[in-house]
């Protein structure tokens, strides 16, 4: 027997967002680890309570749990959910987004956003299956499970200006937004979406490479993840050129140079740009 329906107390962050105009009801068909990121995200934020927000698991019980342990409502059916939410995030695997939208197509109507984050299904195929034109499509990435999502969103022909706000501040609560036209997901899909597979593999390698040198595993790793998230940081935040920035580390004749030969060598960058193209050419044999 399905559970009952979870109700949180209200809490003062719901009274905020009543006052503030923009209080809406967040649900989530698919209860996966990317829709908990955001769903703990925006919580956590303050974006919208956590009494606003409702997912119904089906067939992994734990996967409610996890919603429910930080307040989230727990509905029986899909269906319910898309009748008790204002915002309906498509977050099931894309293989099943063409059953699941035709299944709740019924029950769709353009008075709710539908928003998907399912990858490599077009906006076109989510307004045939779905009947729906307000809707916005966002590509984010695993990072969004510790705040750090890099997300791009499009816009379908009926979503509005206050729609795309709304879709912003919720995935500004677990990273950094861009808007872009939806001909740019395939290349965004190669950078963003698979990139965190790439960088795990060089701070991988990092590590290795301190062991090999000497280093004890752990501080070998910690010192290659905290480099990067470093390096990152300073990117980011200097809105200085990575060339620039690369530059101002390498002294003539001095170590960081010999690396950089070594990693020249061995076609570091030309490697990583054709990851980002054959990862985005896959995405549009998928697609």
């Amino acid at each position: 027997m399905a559970a009952p329906p979870v109700q949180p107390v209200p809490t003062a962050a719901a009274a905020a967002a009543a006052v503030n105009g923009d209080a809406f009801r967040l649900g989530f068909v698919g209860a996966g680890n990317l829709a908990e990121s955001i769903a703990r995200g925006v919580a956590a934020s303050g974006v919208l309570p956590a009494s606003a927000i409702r997912t119904a698991p089906h067939r992994r019980p734990e996967r409610g749990e996890a919603f429910a342990s930080f307040g989230a409502c727990l509905l029986q059916t899909n269906a319910h959910v898309v009748d008790d939410s204002d915002v309906i995030v498509i977050s099931v695997k894309p293989q099943i987004v063409k059953q699941v939208l035709l299944q709740l197509r019924p029950r769709l109507s353009e008075k709710k956003l539908l928003v998907s984050i399912a990858a490599g299904i077009k906006m076109q195929d989510l307004q045939d299956w779905s009947g729906q034109r307000r809707i916005i499509r966002v590509m984010p990435n695993t990072p969004s499970a510790v705040g750090q999502a890099a997300s791009v969103m499009c816009l379908g022909e009926m979503a509005t200006q206050d729609d795309e706000n709304r879709v912003r501040k919720l995935f500004s609560a677990i990273g950094k937004v861009w808007t872009a036209e939806e001909k740019y997901f395939d290349a965004v899909t190669g950078l963003s979406g698979s990139g965190p597979a790439y960088i795990f593999l060089a701070i991988e390698a990092m590590a290795d490479g301190g062991v090999a040198a000497g280093l004890p595993r752990d501080l070998a790793l910690g010192l290659a993840s905290q480099t990067v998230l470093g390096a990152a940081t300073m990117v980011s935040q200097t809105g200085k050129h990575p060339g620039q920035l690369k530059d101002q580390v390498t002294s003539p004749a001095g170590t960081t140079i010999a690396g950089i030969q070594e990693l020249e060598k061995g076609a570091f960058r030309g490697t990583l740009i054709s990851a980002v193209v054959a990862a985005a050419k896959r995405c549009r044999e998928l697609s």
